[in-house]
Formats: structure tokens, sequence, C-alpha cells
């Protein structure tokens, strides 16, 4: 897949990410092609957010389109997370129907 068909299945399913999981507690960070904002909670505005989530491409496209499972990519290094919030498994994998 070329990056810039890449960039723009991150940025399609961060975005229904964000639907389904509405809120500003938790920073889901997928360099360099983009970052939201998601899940209930404290509402981060300055500074470093308290729950950040951060990962590959290809291991956000794999979780949320069920090829990995959070449990498995977390225990491979696949993500960088921290924060009590910070645990998307409950979302994941998204909805078929909405991955573009």
């Amino acid at each position: 897949m070329r990056d810039d068909a890449i960039g723009e299945k991150v940025k399609i399913t961060l975005r229904q990410l964000a639907r389904i999981a509405p809120g500003k507690a938790i920073e889901v960070r997928v360099p360099p092609y983009a970052a939201i904002q998601c899940g209930e909670g404290p509402v981060h505005t300055r500074g470093t957010p308290p729950n950040i989530v951060e990962m590959s491409a290809q291991t956000w496209l794999d979780l949320a389109q069920g090829n990995q499972t959070w449990e498995e990519a977390m225990t491979s290094g696949g993500i960088c997370a921290s924060g009590v919030r910070a645990d998307l498994s409950a979302f994941l994998p998204l909805p078929s129907e909405k991955l573009g």
C-alpha cells in the first residue's frame, strides 16, 4: 500500500474511533499520519496528556481491522501506552462497515 493510501486509511479509521469513543481523555497518535483525542474522562487542555497511546500505522490498521488484538500488540511492543485510560481494547476492532 502506498504511503498516501496508508495515511488516508489511518485518518478514516481514527475518525471512526473518535465517533464510537467520544471525548478527549485519551490521545491516540499514529505518526506521521494523524492524532486524535477520544474517550470519556477528564478533559485534557494543556501540555502532555495523561493518557497517551502511540503506535505505527501498520499496528493501528491491524487493530482496527481485527488482524491483531490489543493484548497481542501490547505484548509484542507494538503499542506504547501510558495512563489509566490508555486501553482501547473495548473499541477494537472497529465495525467493518465503517472502515472505508
